[in-house]
């Protein structure tokens, strides 16, 4: 790769809110979104906390036309997506369509969709069953919708890695960029908490059964039950820097290096020692051309399960021997959002690199890490040059990224 790229849009749609500037301030404030399900009865259901995007009205974002034809998790992508391209200042009617490329992750799919057509087929028959069942469920419906609403007629795809997705997809954006894409429109959201969704995933192993918001995820804490599951993410406008500087748009951060493994040892289990985890840090590291001792905060993965948890200080230690590196998990404000997760994760890097902020982990103690690593559990200033963010799926994926702080040339 030689072209470098940089994030110039970011657009979230999370339980800690719609849009940049309601998301970051929450953020800074502690504010959780994680919450008692309130959008049906979940009485019957092992998941009692999740959380939730409030407030989302699908048709100020949405044709009511394609309304009827996909999911929540696609509403929530052309919400966080429309928001990227406005924050980039992008207007793609000006724009070589052939050059424009779209890459999400994608995770679960379409579950309220599917759910209504199962019902509707076992209740009526299958001629109740909806034509757009066949598209509006499938992953990669939103790159597909993407593409089409915005007119992307370069690259199109989809990569499936659970919570590692995020950062896999914009790897593969910068892969594109450097083939000779303009603009490439990457990240993931997801919508998993519909009655079906939420029974899918019951016997999940790591899935917390608490029921108090304050308690049920808390990732690193000596007493940790396991994750709550949450929706929205985030989506991000990639372009290659030099076109950036020359049509002089906001440069939040350079992504540097990214790199993925996979434990290959069990579909669910975590893995008896953190080596691949650790190799995937390593060489983002690396192929971002810094050392751990470069890098200002880590963005870590918190899966919320003591084992889980042990692998990934184990891991974070090896690569950064005694070094007291702050680490922050913020999305104990948002739950777990399977492919949403790593992309907000680096929405939220980029933004700390911005604003020179590092935003706080809550519901933990600052203690819980143990010796050598600095958990974040309040917002601090702070000189960001290099963010590392480390990202696990279920099944063994491994990914991390780092970004970089861009020089000033460009910024508006």
């Amino acid at each position: 790769m030689t072209a470098a790229a940089v994030i110039t849009g970011i657009g979230v749609v999370a339980p800690t809110g719609t849009g940049v500037r309601e998301h970051w301030d929450n953020t800074l404030a502690g504010r959780s979104g994680i919450a008692p399900i309130t959008s049906f009865d979940a009485s019957g259901l092992p998941v009692a906390v999740a959380g939730q995007v409030t407030g989302f009205e699908e048709t100020e974002w949405v044709d009511h036309r394609l309304i009827v034809q996909t999911d929540r998790w696609t509403w929530l992508a052309f919400a966080a997506s429309r928001l990227a391209l406005d924050d980039a200042g992008l207007d793609l009617a000006g724009q070589n369509p052939l050059e424009l490329s779209v890459v999400t992750a994608g995770g679960s799919g379409g579950n309220a969709f599917g759910q209504r057509e199962i019902q509707a087929l076992w209740q009526e028959g299958p001629r109740a069953v909806s034509a757009y069942q066949s598209i509006g469920w499938f992953y990669a419906a939103s790159s597909g919708q993407l593409s089409i609403r915005h007119q992307l007629k370069g690259a199109c795809g989809v990569l499936v890695a659970d919570g590692a997705g995020g950062i896999d997809a914009v790897r593969q954006a910068r892969r594109l960029l450097a083939r000779g894409s303009a603009v490439v429109l990457t990240g993931g959201t997801e919508a998993p908490l519909s009655p079906y969704a939420l029974a899918c995933q019951s016997g999940q192993r790591g899935l917390s059964h608490g029921t108090d918001p304050d308690t049920a995820y808390r990732p690193f804490a000596a007493d940790a039950t396991g994750h709550v599951p949450g929706e929205g993410g985030a989506m991000l406008v990639l372009e290659p820097r030099e076109r950036a500087r020359e049509r002089g748009a906001r440069m939040y951060a350079e992504v540097a290096g990214t790199a993925a493994t996979h434990d290959a040892w069990h579909p669910e289990d975590p893995p008896p020692d953190p080596r691949q985890l650790e190799r995937a840090v390593r060489e983002s590291i690396a192929r971002a051309g810094c050392t751990p001792d470069d890098i200002d905060v880590v963005f870590a993965d918190g899966a919320g399960a003591a084992r889980a948890d042990r692998l990934e200080l184990d891991a974070l230690r090896a690569v950064f021997g005694g070094r007291r590196v702050p680490v922050t998990v913020p999305k104990t404000m948002t739950g777990r959002l399977c492919s949403g997760g790593a992309a907000l994760d680096l929405a939220w890097a980029a933004l700390a690199i911005d604003r020179g902020v590092l935003p706080p982990t809550v519901n933990v103690s600052a203690d819980a890490l143990g010796p050598g690593l600095d958990l974040v559990t309040e917002a601090r200033p702070a000189d960001i040059r290099h963010a590392l963010v480390v990202a696990r799926g279920v099944g063994g994926f491994n990914s991390a990224a780092v970004l970089r702080r861009p020089d000033p040339v460009g910024r508006r």
